[in-house]
């Protein structure tokens, strides 16, 4: 009597948390809006630090793509490799703002008052911490490397923002050329630490 092969159960197909998919809709909505303000107020105004946090926000809005791509069970991405991606990321971005902010020195570019860039990165003071607070949480709770990293996304890029903000209004007030410069080299130091915790799966202890 022919044996009767055994059908293992379906599993059915693996849901994604809702929790990730709303954080990470809210964000990539959030890039999209903030990248477009901040690279038009780069270019308008001829900006180093407003073109580092435009595209800050572009590496996030990559970032939470990445996340997105990582809890997809089909999609052959792991939470590991999405992580050390937004830490690779991280660094890239911070090797293309040194090299602008020092052509912008070498050739003595001088910014003009970007009202965009000061509206947007006072935006991004506010709804970025909420959102690298939200995403670590989230990630805390789930076990998700990717989700860490991009908390340090999230946190960084409030940082950025305030130190975005400083520069642009001290230029603003006092029309200094070489202020917004130094706000964009000022971002390096951040950049380069998180992004290489980011490489390594950890959550920051700033966001």
């Amino acid at each position: 009597m022919a044996s009767v092969p055994v059908i293992p159960p379906s599993r059915g197909p693996v849901r994604i948390p809702p929790r990730v998919l709303w954080l990470q809709g809210v964000t990539i909505a959030w890039m999209v809006v903030e990248c477009g303000f901040s690279l038009y107020g780069a270019v308008s105004a001829k900006s180093a630090v407003l073109l580092a946090f435009g595209s800050d926000s572009l590496v996030e809005l990559l970032s939470a793509a990445v996340v997105l791509l990582a809890v997809i069970p089909s999609f052959p991405l792991s939470s590991r490799r999405a992580a050390r991606f937004n830490g690779i990321l991280l660094l890239a971005l911070a090797g293309m703002i040194a090299l602008v902010s020092m052509l912008a020195l070498e050739f003595r570019i001088r910014p003009e008052t970007s009202c965009a860039g000061i509206a947007i990165t006072a935006a991004a003071l506010f709804v970025m911490p909420l959102l690298a607070w939200a995403k670590r949480r989230t990630a805390q709770e789930t076990g998700n490397r990717a989700m860490a990293a991009d908390a340090i996304q999230s946190g960084t890029c409030a940082y950025l923002a305030l130190i975005s903000l400083a520069g642009l209004g001290l230029n603003a007030l006092w029309h200094l050329p070489w202020v917004d410069s130094v706000a964009a080299f000022l971002a390096l130091p951040i950049l380069i630490v998180e992004g290489r915790r980011a490489l390594q799966g950890e959550s920051c202890s700033c966001c």
